[in-house]
């Protein structure tokens, strides 16, 4: 049984209302040791808190969850108090203090959340949805947060595991009667359903890649000669002036970061210092952290100048990038030439009038995987991705074995069964508890 557990659960800070939430298996003795009275389950009482020398602390709202009908399943105990920073501590640290008896204590990051999980309230991916919420930087993935905690990705999952359980039963049932010497692959048309379990784990992987570039974004890396536009760019892409913009070649001297969404996708995009040979330390220092961003990036910007021809520095750039990003090779101001020399290989852009920008943010969109038709309509993580790939590559594997005939039944079946662990990983319900600390460890500490 777990001990009782405490946490402030509203944001650090000055603000109108703060939270204090307790949460246990039994709280009916504490609740009256801290107010003084009982609570009626779920119901809202205004009251006084008042300090153990008897002082008032604050006029709060108290709420008394009962036990499972809570968020942890657990008795939960809610304190809504005035947001005040000093008044929200004394009452956790009042708390804190009468709780010694009853073995209170601060709650760890995620422990609500990882409380409601083992009390079966709910699953692995609604509990990593609730980080996500929070997490959300666009209306989007706020949206496909709220998704995946209503439960729609689980019970696809589920629905998906269930089939192949209905398929395993078949096939163990066949095992375990090899007397009577039934084509089993043929009478229960085992080949048909095993193509509709494998399109049925597809269109979840596909969405699910859709989710996973919805929550991580994409980020990008401006590099190429000085003055040759990447600040601007930055600016109009941001649509605010994050960078300095001069005529004077090499002012952006260190990287500068920008959060910016695209059709809901959120991108981070670094500008750096412009490359070139310079005797300036500082500029020289610059440089190098520009190379450093480049090897971390997903895709590469290089950007170029129209009215300048493609040097020994560009081809430069090209060759030390890191083989796992993506280059996107640009060509700017080219409303300054009448007889373009550039490739056709290159974008061609103008930050100054704009001509060109839509197709970057479009071409953008599909290096990060977005395709804007096949929204998804829930966040994923790589775990998720991982395993519903695991578990198509099992199912490929009972697949091939079913090419062959009931000889290889026993293989059959157990390339199911691993494909069926897959799925269940997902949901948490074959999970090893090192994930589940992993997971929970980057909760809010009350969530």
């Amino acid at each position: 049984m777990h001990t009782p557990i405490v946490a402030i659960a509203t944001a650090p800070g000055r603000g109108a209302i703060g939270v204090v939430r307790v949460s246990g298996p039994v709280l009916g003795p504490f609740v009256s040791a801290l107010l003084k009275q009982s609570l009626q389950n779920r119901h809202a009482h205004y009251l006084s808190i008042c300090a153990t020398d008897g002082s008032v602390i604050d006029q709060i709202i108290a709420i008394h969850f009962h036990a499972p009908h809570s968020f942890t399943g657990e008795d939960v105990l809610e304190l809504q108090c005035h947001g005040g920073i000093a008044v929200i501590q004394q009452i956790l640290e009042l708390c804190l203090t009468v709780g010694k008896g009853f073995d209170l204590r601060l709650a760890r990051p995620g422990e609500f959340s990882e409380r409601a999980f083992l009390n079966n309230k709910i699953d692995l991916v609604q509990a990593e949805a609730i980080a996500d919420l929070i997490d959300a930087s666009s209306v989007s993935a706020a949206r496909a947060a709220m998704s995946s905690l209503s439960g729609e990705f689980s019970t696809l999952v589920k629905d998906l595991a269930d089939n192949i359980t209905r398929l395993r039963l078949l096939v163990e049932a066949t095992l375990d009667f090899p007397e009577e010497e039934i084509d089993f692959l043929e009478k229960y048309q085992a080949r048909s359903q095993l193509e509709s379990l494998v399109l049925q784990l597809k269109n979840i992987l596909s969405k699910s890649k859709q989710g996973i570039v919805l929550r991580n974004g994409l980020h990008i890396v401006f590099v190429g000669e000085p003055n040759v536009g990447k600040s601007s760019l930055l600016n109009a892409l941001s649509g605010e002036d994050v960078s300095i913009v001069t005529d004077i070649a090499g002012t952006t001297r260190d990287k500068v970061s920008q959060l910016i969404h695209i059709d809901g996708i959120p991108i981070t995009i670094t500008d750096t210092a412009g490359l070139r040979d310079t005797e300036d330390t500082i500029e020289a220092i610059g440089i190098a952290r520009t190379w450093q961003e480049v090897e971390r990036a997903d895709v590469v910007l290089h950007l170029m100048d129209a009215t300048q021809p493609f040097n020994d520095l560009d081809q430069e750039i090209n060759k030390r990038r890191c083989s796992s990003s993506t280059v996107l090779s640009v060509v700017n101001k080219i409303d300054l030439i009448d007889d373009p020399h550039y490739s056709t290989k290159f974008l061609p852009i103008s930050v100054r009038t704009g001509k060109g920008l839509a197709e970057l943010k479009k071409n953008l969109l599909d290096l990060a995987g977005w395709h804007p038709t096949q929204e998804s309509p829930w966040l994923a993580r790589q775990r998720h991705i991982d395993a519903l790939t695991n578990s198509l590559v099992h199912l490929d594997n009972a697949a091939a074995h079913a090419a062959l005939d009931d000889r290889v039944l026993d293989l059959f079946a157990e390339e199911l069964r691993l494909a069926h662990d897959e799925l269940g990983s997902i949901t948490g319900k074959i999970t090893p508890d090192d994930l589940l600390g992993e997971i929970f460890s980057h909760f809010c500490i009350g969530k």
